[in-house]
């Protein structure tokens, strides 16, 4: 007994740190691009930058516990539904996967973003977020408790649920990294052709999230402006 707590609280730990450590060099590389390609966009903002550091960092370990929790339980007991040989589900379900895993983790978002806009709950969370003016690459994880709880149990929670290779979930892992970071640059590192195309009119990156920095009460999506759409809650790109 005293064995599995200790290795539960050291893969807690040790997850903790791989999510801080991986927000330092994720988010740190694409500060270092923001200043290659867009210079000076960031000058007067450290102030901010130190508080979405402190902010982030916390997040880190809130995101990081139940993370470690979930590598416990499935390199001990076999509780998930992560599996590691190619064929144990036919091949079409690696893509399929991918998707079905950003599609449902964009849903949570959407409708638990949307929740933390109500008035009282954007006064209470939220507005740790929104008080990155104008978001920089540190901001991705840049949120208070309570809100980094709603966004770290969901891909926890799904791993018990939906089936899904080791390896789809790394990639998943590293989509909502980089979307996370890229959505909070300032400025939009994809081709304009491909954010003016049909496709980009799905998708959501820099130009669509900085409208919701701007506007507040629209643009919820993290992936996809599906939900966006349906609501009709979407209003758009920014002004690049």
């Amino acid at each position: 007994m005293i064995d599995s707590i200790a290795a539960l609280l050291l893969s807690a730990v040790a997850m903790t740190a791989i999510v801080g450590v991986r927000y330092l060099i994720t988010s740190g590389l694409f500060a270092w691009l923001t200043s290659r390609v867009r210079p000076g966009l960031y000058d007067g903002l450290a102030p901010q930058i130190r508080s979405e550091l402190k902010w982030s960092l916390l997040s880190a370990a809130i995101y990081g516990i139940p993370a470690g929790v979930v590598a416990w339980g499935w390199q001990a007991h076999e509780w998930t539904r992560i599996y590691t040989a190619v064929d144990a589900y036919p091949l079409w379900w690696l893509p399929a996967s991918f998707l079905v895993y950003l599609f449902l983790h964009d849903t949570w978002f959407y409708w638990t973003h949307r929740w933390m806009h109500r008035r009282r709950v954007f006064e209470l969370a939220h507005a740790v977020h929104h008080a990155s003016r104008p978001p920089t690459a540190w901001a991705a994880m840049s949120f208070h408790p309570i809100e980094a709880l709603t966004g770290a149990i969901v891909i926890p929670a799904l791993v018990f649920l939906v089936p899904i290779h080791v390896a789809v979930l790394g990639l998943v892992l590293l989509t909502m990294t980089v979307m996370g970071i890229t959505n909070h640059m300032g400025w939009e590192m994809f081709p304009r052709w491909l954010i003016h195309s049909p496709l980009g009119h799905h998708l959501i990156t820099a130009s669509h999230h900085q409208r919701h920095h701007e506007l507040y009460r629209c643009n919820y999506g993290l992936y996809f402006r599906f939900w966006d759409h349906v609501c009709g809650t979407d209003r758009g790109l920014s002004v690049p």
